[in-house]
């Protein structure tokens, strides 16, 4: 295996407590990168060195890390293009979704945009890499998975389907290194302008009757309603139509 895999880590929140943590995303694109390269793995980070969480990542094994220094509140894609266009990478791994900040997900494919390096979504394992091209399996819904061939250098974002990540040891967490990069900082206005608030309960979908035959289809169609407060409106105004979908909306608890 080639020792030039970079794996990318952010700065975790637990779900309960908020505290910050190792991701655990993040924790399992280093564990990738420790199964493909071992100590040669380097591990990047784009942000505070003096964040106490960072160390829980040196606890993997690792025996330095990589900060490019900057203040909260400033965008960690110019740092992190500028710095991988010349790291000599060929693959770099990433979490898919940060847990604190903005969340949104998209660094990783405005990253691989800038670089003009291919994307696989969903990485579960990397079988191969030599001759420009790496076998990789990539996660599907219900457990399932597809194997990909990928031109070399690429860039992937790894989600629960990933190995489970080794426990962070207090002895390697506190003798690694920290080091850093001065770099230019381009503050994120579209994060900076914006407040945060916790999100919404999602609203709750109605039941959508799954049938795979057309009998099925049918028969879920013409099968009379089981609880037989259906009613069917004729001839109605707009009005009292509109009144008798929304108290189903508000019965169904789709709408409060």
């Amino acid at each position: 295996m080639h020792s030039n895999v970079i794996s990318l880590i952010s700065i975790g929140a637990h779900p309960t407590s908020g505290r910050p943590r190792r991701a655990e995303q993040d924790a399992r694109a280093v564990e990738l990168g420790l199964q493909l390269a071992g100590a040669q793995l380097q591990v990047l980070h784009a942000g505070d060195v003096a964040e106490p969480a960072l160390r829980a990542y040196l606890g993997m094994g690792l025996e330095q890390l990589h900060v490019l220094e900057q203040p909260a509140g400033a965008d960690a894609l110019p740092a992190l293009t500028q710095y991988l266009r010349h790291a000599g990478a060929q693959v770099v791994l990433t979490g898919s979704q940060a847990e604190t900040g903005e969340g949104s997900g998209m660094l990783p494919f405005l990253l691989a945009e800038n670089l003009g390096w291919p994307l696989v979504v969903g990485l579960a394992q990397v079988e191969s890499l030599g001759d420009g091209v790496a076998h990789v399996l990539q996660a599907l819904p219900r457990g399932q998975r597809r194997r990909l061939k990928v031109r070399l250098p690429f860039l992937a974002t790894v989600d629960n389907a990933a190995p489970k990540p080794r426990q962070s040891a207090y002895g390697p967490a506190r003798r690694g290194v920290l080091e850093t990069d001065q770099v230019l900082v381009v503050e994120d206005e579209l994060f900076t302008g914006s407040s945060l608030q916790p999100a919404k309960p999602r609203p709750k979908r109605l039941k959508v009757i799954k049938a795979k035959s057309g009998a099925d289809r049918m028969k879920a169609a013409t099968a009379k309603a089981s609880g037989g407060t259906g009613q069917v409106l004729k001839g109605v105004s707009p009005e009292a139509g509109a009144e008798a979908i929304l108290k189903l909306l508000i019965e169904e608890g789709v709408v409060r």
